[in-house]
């Protein structure tokens, strides 16, 4: 029965975490993508909030602690989150997802140029291999940036993940002890709702709700429960059994997987270049982390 739960937490994390660029997609169709993200953040707060205060766990954290959270918060959700989702109203959900498999690149750039890790040839090798994927990613689509719309997508999405590479350094240098991570992501949703929601007030040109489509407010509910919470619950169950190196191997499924659903639900075009792009950047994220604890079957103790 562990295993069986384990085996359930994986693929929750691996599927749903994969569909979740081709929901943003789907949501932002007919919804501004500061509304998804800021509605996504504030349901997932409240959701969070009733298992709290079902476990009697609803509390004041400190402001010391708070001010962590709004940090995070900042950069991974509303920076990281929310930019990635209002790029996709202007570029497709596959090179949403490409790019944003780009970002333990820059994390490990940024860990370099603070003392964090070190550099090898070894990390040299899969730098090359990403940046030569970027170059491939952009082969055919040059004359695509001179579009002012597709150019700030593009921009909007590397903002995104120099949002979520920022906060992951930041999360490695501080080394903070997680405490109740329930609470805390709590904080961090109903912050990131709060004011992703201001941002769609003042941003979004057009917003009449009659406009929002079905299918559109149904990918948005899915992104709250299933993406920010259910897979959240799943990832950090996995991690109480196997190690957080085994478990990051499931982020090069995510991309996998978001990519074939972009070319199976949107008929979003795939093309050699695009394909050959992706193994490049896969590999290159790859062989950046790689370290023999990957494929070790040793479980950590409880």
């Amino acid at each position: 029965m562990k295993d069986l739960k384990l085996t359930l937490a994986i693929l929750t994390v691996a599927i749903v975490w994969g569909t979740t660029f081709l929901s943003i997609r789907v949501a932002v169709e007919t919804i501004p993508g500061w509304f998804v993200a800021g509605i996504r953040q504030f349901l997932a707060a409240i959701i969070m909030m009733l298992i709290l205060l079902y476990r009697k766990e609803f509390k004041w954290i400190g402001w010391n602690n708070l001010k962590y959270q709004l940090i995070f918060s900042t950069l991974m959700l509303i920076v990281a989150n929310g930019m990635t989702t209002v790029a996709e109203e202007r570029v497709t959900s596959s090179l949403a997802s490409l790019v944003s498999a780009c970002s333990p690149i820059i994390v490990f750039l940024g860990s370099i140029a603070i003392g964090l890790q070190k550099f090898s040839f070894r990390a040299m090798t899969g730098i090359i291999l990403c940046f030569s994927g970027i170059l491939f990613i952009f082969w055919d689509g040059l004359n695509d940036l001179a579009n002012p719309e597709y150019l700030l997508g593009v921009i909007f999405l590397f903002i995104a993940i120099f949002g979520w590479a920022s906060g992951t350094i930041f999360t490695k240098k501080l080394n903070l002890q997680s405490g109740n991570i329930t609470l805390n992501l709590f904080y961090q949703f109903i912050f990131a709702g709060i004011v992703q929601l201001c941002f769609a007030l003042v941003f979004s040109d057009d917003y009449n709700f009659e406009n929002w489509s079905f299918k559109s407010i149904s990918a948005m509910l899915y992104l709250s429960v299933f993406g920010s919470v259910a897979a959240f619950f799943a990832f950090h169950y996995a991690l109480t059994k196997i190690s957080p190196v085994q478990v990051s191997i499931l982020t090069y499924f995510n991309t996998i997987i978001s990519i074939f659903l972009s070319w199976l639900i949107l008929n979003e075009s795939i093309s050699a270049k695009f394909l050959l792009a992706a193994v490049l950047i896969i590999g290159g994220v790859f062989i950046i982390n790689y370290t023999p604890e990957m494929f070790k079957r040793k479980q950590i103790k409880q």
